[in-house]
């Protein structure tokens, strides 16, 4: 059932605007605030309670404060300095935005570093309970120990923020049994199962890619993700309750709802939690995820906190028929867009006008041909020669490059679909390659498919397969510095736990689990190269007791960067099968120059 209807396709914005006028009077409204309240410091997280790599535009403190708009930071204000801590990501796009007088930009590994070094002995420093999780806050408390002290506080930027955009009210819409595969009463019969086998009266989730998938609904709160942003009480026995914001509360939505979960306003939750403390109840809290705040509520109120992971998490994990036939349309659609480009691209690029927004804003226009895109899944990567070695670059209107021929393209992009999301790495040539270029090239490429084509007892973690794809540059004395490959949810987040291709990922593949393999090879100042397909673990035929991997992706892998002596016969006779595959799926929904170029471009090496 739909509510209402999703407004029209919102793809990529190159350069959200700042203006780094705005934050010297901005840091003294603050630092005002600071002195009323009594505290010397304030941290102000990216982050909001919801953990999610998008945020709407009422929970941009980091913007509103700092200038600086990326997706990943830090601040910490006191009275004389204001400090703002970035990864590498954003070392240019941060001083860009900021005023580097007023703000002292950092570079950092993670956001869990050491706040010591920038705070003074004997200090205060205020956060906001609901924008930081119980782990992060021991982790903060223990480095601090002796040293300064933290203390929850409530948000000085929301009191010193006059015109705060409202939270986000969007559509929502519930999937039909074709997109889901499993009710939602179904899927919550099997939590409280769960729950009652972990000991828990109830479970607090506060993750939108889990709601949204115990609820079979979806909304449009965030960009490039389509999520409902909210909070959920589920009980061991009896109906959950939906916390949403008061104006996403209506009559139809209550009816969609009806025998299913009640709805309340998510100014109840803090209500419902005390409740639960005083009826002495044992409550599942994701000390990873969710707010510090809901723990304190709890605890203060008398619950015992049973501290585990998200457990929507791993189920989510495991694709059902039904979305993995969602998940195959999505890239079905793709693979005609990405046709398109990809021809598009070859015709252009030797001419040598091309800029990395200009291709883009192309491919997204190949994307919009299709009616059923809804959005894009994250901003797109599009690196152009050296810029290609920037692992996360994320091009603005002041970074934007024009490609020369000769040059490596590295674009990866991903769609939201209604039947599913995409995620796709192509490294492309516009020219003559080096003998440098085309070996590393081959290696990566070597590692693809080797992820690709492996087979595993069942009980095999992503872990152990990450050598796999690396061990052709470790031959040669190099590696990449990311992760091989990333949980990709069923028209849902684009990056999603507890699965992955990396040494963080312990957990055991599972039949369903939709993976993205993407080795890559960086050579800074140069060239970037990364082959990514999106892969399912399936049944090893033939072989029980083991899995192996299902290529979703259908769009050609670029033949003349290869250095054929580095390919085996095995591996040719992979790469050849699965441009086959796309032939034969892709070439019939495609015509003229675009089915020409995809019959070369598939053609068996």
């Amino acid at each position: 059932m739909t509510i209402a209807p999703f407004p029209p396709a919102q793809f990529q914005s190159f350069e959200q605007k700042s203006d780094p006028r705005h934050v010297a009077p901005r840091l003294a409204a603050l630092r005002q605030a600071m002195r009323e309240a009594g505290v010397d410091m304030v941290l102000i997280p990216r982050a909001d309670a919801h953990r999610g790599e998008s945020v709407p535009a009422s929970e941009a403190r980091l913007a509103y404060v700092t200038g600086f708009t990326g997706s990943a930071g830090m601040a910490l204000v006191g009275a004389e300095k204001a400090h703002l801590f970035v990864d590498s990501r954003y070392t240019l796009q941060a001083p860009a935005q900021t005023d580097t007088k007023l703000v002292e930009v950092h570079e950092v590994a993670s956001m869990s570093f050491d706040l010591k070094p920038y705070v003074p002995e004997g200090f205060v420093i205020a956060y906001d309970p609901w924008l930081h999780t119980p782990g992060e806050v021991r982790d903060m408390t223990q480095r601090l120990k002796g040293h300064a002290r933290l203390i929850a506080h409530a948000n000085l930027v929301d009191a010193v923020w006059s015109d705060r955009p409202a939270p986000p009210v969007s559509a929502i819409e519930f999937l039909g049994h074709n997109r889901a595969g499993k009710t939602a009463a179904d899927k919550i019969a099997d939590l409280q199962q769960s729950l009652a086998e972990d000991g828990a009266d109830a479970a607090v989730l506060t993750l939108p890619e889990s709601i949204c998938w115990l609820f079979n609904m979806r909304g449009r709160d965030v960009p490039n993700t389509p999520f409902v942003l909210g909070f959920a009480i589920v009980p061991a026995a009896g109906a959950p309750t939906l916390y949403l914001e008061k104006a996403k509360i209506t009559a139809a939505l209550e009816e969609a709802l009806a025998g299913l979960a009640s709805v309340a306003a998510s100014a109840d939750l803090p209500g419902a939690l005390a409740a639960l403390g005083q009826a002495g109840k044992a409550v599942l809290v994701d000390p990873a995820s969710a707010p510090v705040a809901i723990a304190e509520t709890l605890t203060d109120a008398g619950a015992t906190l049973v501290e585990k992971r998200d457990p929507v998490l791993l189920p989510k994990s495991r694709k059902n028929e039904a979305e993995l036939a969602g998940m195959r349309e999505a890239h079905r659609l793709d693979g005609i867009a990405l046709a398109k480009f990809l021809a598009w691209f070859d015709a252009e690029a030797p001419k040598g006008h091309l800029t990395e927004i200009g291709i883009v804003t192309a491919l997204e226009a190949f994307r919009r041909e299709e009616e059923s895109c809804v959005d894009a899944s994250f901003d797109t990567i599009s690196g152009a020669g050296p810029n290609g070695a920037i692992v996360h670059y994320r091009v603005t209107e002041n970074t934007d490059r024009r490609l020369n021929p000769g040059e490596l393209m590295l674009v990866d992009s991903g769609a939201q679909y209604l039947s599913g999301t995409t995620d796709i790495t192509r490294t492309l040539w516009t020219g003559a390659a080096s003998p440098e270029e085309k070996d590393r090239y081959t290696r990566v490429l070597k590692g693809m498919i080797a992820i690709s084509a492996a087979r595993f007892p069942r009980g095999t973690s992503g872990a152990q397969l990450d050598v796999l794809a690396r061990q052709f540059l470790w031959a040669d004395g190099i590696t990449y510095s990311h992760g091989t490959g990333h949980g990709v949810g069923a028209y849902l987040g684009v990056h999603e736990g507890p699965i992955g291709i990396a040494p963080r990922y312990p957990l055991p593949l599972e039949l369903g689990n939709v993976i993205s393999n993407e080795p890559g090879y960086y050579k800074a100042g140069a060239f970037g190269i990364r082959i990514e397909n999106l892969i399912v673990v399936k049944e090893a035929v033939g072989f029980p007791g083991y899995y192996e991997f299902e290529t979703l992706t259908l769009a050609p892998i670029e033949t003349r960067l290869i250095e054929m002596s580095l390919l085996t016969p095995a591996e040719r006779d992979w790469l050849n099968a699965f441009h086959a595959r796309v032939r034969a799926e892709i070439g019939p929904q495609v015509s003229g120059p675009v089915k020409a170029w995809l019959e070369t471009a598939t053609a068996a090496i």
